[in-house]
């Protein structure tokens, strides 16, 4: 009788130990893939953060040298590469965008030669965009004046645009020839040459602005020898190296046709990013109409140039999570080896095209986390260097402690930042462009940009009254963001991401040749 009754306790038991193992095993398995998560996203974001870094490093030199020439040399520099920014830099850069998708379909899809036609397409459509707003440069010192700036400022300004008119239009190839190699994760290269080119920048800087005696004007021209010398390194490795040699085929007539199906993917590209880059620029233009117009515009431009460089941790996180679905055809799909196809192929895109939205919303959980863990650590940084980063920038004791007093506000919108940033990127992922412009224009124009209006010159906090404001643009963003990451239906993206693909025009056309 005993033995009968304790039968079923021993076969509880046994149940009850198997259910344990086998939550322990689930939990451990969790965990493995929150760990290979993290591992694919610190691989791919290394080199993507590192590569930011150096590009930047350029402007930012540039602007450390004028610094040092006095407070209006600085301000005059400053608002000209804000209103570069906002006119031109910003276009390209949101155009050329198109071609992480455009090129990463073609090489997916295995029609290789098709990445070459790209490149030149979207090289001759910036050229034509550069041709107007070189023009507008042109005249810049005038519109600035117009504007209400001030007028010493307005004309120095104008005059360091129209040097770096040069640069425009090597800046748009350049950008084509980068994201041509990231498609195809060629990925050493590009890191190499903005090496190179960081490396031999300030040497260029002090040739121009202190050798040959050009000042500030010097440091616009060394923007553009820089630029040059970067893109002619690309462009000679697209041409020897023989990993390009399926890739790149030569030069064709065929880039002189589709032009409009390049603009349908180019301008909604440009609309999200220019939404954005627009607002901070904005607060320099602002910047000098306040009081004390040199100083305000020095201390925005030192501030925005520092959330420029911490951006690039955050950035590199988002492009390896972002960008226009871009998926293998179905053989690679299979293979889950093939991961990823390209440097600025995202997580997300490329799990949703593989059909698997569980991993999409694991590498989402991954990357928000680690970009809360640099934002933090970028953050902390700027707090402990504070005394000291506005003398990297400028000799004048006022604006070294008048960014000392900015850095905390600052550290604080940059955890915001990196946070919207990797949010964008999953949007990107996703596909939804022109979803994420409407609440980049609501977020900045609707709350950030009016914000600032009313602490600067409503409630006169000054310079960091705009940076307040632009920082409640940031958390709207960042909550708009994470409302629509967190009621995404994954399962129905994943179906969107495949259609998307096999179903564009442009796979109908790569298939038929």
């Amino acid at each position: 009788m005993g033995s009968m009754e304790a039968a079923p306790l021993l076969a509880a038991t046994a149940a009850s130990t198997g259910k344990r193992k086998h939550d322990e095993r689930g939990g451990e398995e969790e965990q493995s893939l929150v760990l290979t998560e993290v591992k694919k996203q610190l691989y791919l974001a290394g080199p993507l953060v590192a590569g930011f870094l150096l590009q930047n490093m350029v402007q930012m030199v540039s602007v450390m040298f004028v610094g040092h020439l006095g407070e209006l040399a600085l301000a005059s520099a400053s608002l000209a590469t804000s209103f570069a920014g906002v006119t031109g830099f910003s276009l390209l850069a949101g155009m050329a965008c198109s071609l992480d998708t455009l090129c990463g379909q073609a090489y997916g899809a295995k029609q290789h030669h098709q990445l070459g036609i790209y490149k030149q397409r979207a090289m001759l459509v910036l050229f034509l965009t550069s041709l107007p707003v070189a023009a507008l440069w042109a005249y810049t010192g005038q519109i600035l004046a117009w504007c209400g700036q001030d007028p010493e400022i307005a004309a120095g300004a104008g005059g360091y645009i129209r040097w770096m008119i040069p640069a425009l239009f090597v800046y748009g190839a350049l950008q084509c020839h980068v994201r041509f190699l990231q498609t195809q994760n060629l990925v050493v290269p590009v890191m190499m040459s903005s090496g190179a080119t960081a490396l031999c920048h300030p040497a260029v800087c002090w040739s121009l602005v202190r050798g040959v005696g050009m000042g500030r004007n010097g440091a616009a021209v060394a923007n553009g020898v820089s630029y040059f010398a970067n893109l002619s390194f690309l462009a000679v490795y697209v041409r020897v190296s023989r990993s390009c040699k399926s890739t790149w085929t030569g030069f064709s007539a065929e880039a002189f046709r589709g032009g409009c199906d390049f603009l349908k993917l180019a301008v909604p590209s440009a609309v999200m990013v220019c939404m954005e880059w627009w607002s901070f620029e904005l607060l320099v233009l602002l910047s000098g109409l306040l009081p004390n117009p040199k100083l305000e515009t020095a201390v925005l431009s030192i501030c925005l140039n520092t959330n420029s460089f911490a951006f690039m941790v955050a950035l590199g996180l988002g492009a390896a999570i972002r960008s226009a679905t871009k998926i293998s055809p179905p053989d690679s799909i299979i293979r889950g080896s093939q991961w990823v196809l390209t440097w600025c192929s995202t997580r997300v895109s490329n799990e949703l095209g593989a059909g698997r939205p569980e991993a999409a919303r694991l590498a989402t959980r991954v990357v928000v986390l680690l970009a809360l863990a640099v934002g933090v650590s970028e953050g902390l940084a700027m707090v402990l260097v504070r005394n000291l980063w506005g003398y990297a920038y400028s000799n004048e004791e006022e604006v070294a402690r008048y960014v000392a007093r900015m850095m905390p506000i600052l550290a604080v919108s940059i955890v915001f930042d990196g946070l919207q940033c990797v949010l964008s990127g999953v949007v990107r992922g996703c596909g939804r462009q022109k979803v994420g412009a409407f609440m980049n224009l609501a977020a900045y124009y609707l709350a950030g940009i009016p914000s600032a209006f009313v602490f600067a010159f409503v409630w006169h906090v000054g310079g960091m009254g705009l940076w307040f404001g632009i920082m409640c643009g940031l958390v709207v963003q960042m909550l708009l963001l994470l409302s629509i990451t967190l009621f995404t239906n994954w399962n129905k993206e994943a179906l969107k991401a495949k259609d998307r693909v096999f179903s564009s025009p442009l796979a109908a056309d790569m298939s038929t040749e």
